[in-house]
């Protein structure tokens, strides 16, 4: 095997019109609004939280969704938001 053989690389593909990104950008921003409107209304509806946790049951489920939805819609709309910017490079350099 030849020591300078050039090693050949995949062209990249375009963007299908269907790869997923808008779907990831939608529920990653939904997800996150639900989990900002959990932690609002906990703060602004439900007493708010104290040094033992929240001040009743709602406001338990309230911090317990947004726990759950702020770093979960974090990372789907993050995601979509890379695959928008990797597609957006793709589309402008042909």
């Amino acid at each position: 095997m030849p020591a300078n053989k050039p090693v050949s690389r995949p062209a990249m593909k375009p963007a299908q019109p269907g790869d997923g990104t808008s779907q990831l950008l939608r529920s990653g921003a939904a997800i996150l609004t639900a989990g900002l409107a959990a932690m609002a209304a906990l703060f602004a509806l439900f007493g708010g939280v104290g040094v033992e946790g929240a001040h009743n049951n709602l406001g338990w489920l309230c911090l317990i969704v947004g726990a759950m939805c702020l770093p979960f819609g974090l990372m789907l709309f993050a995601l979509g938001a890379a695959k928008w910017l990797r597609n957006r490079s793709i589309s402008h350099k042909r």
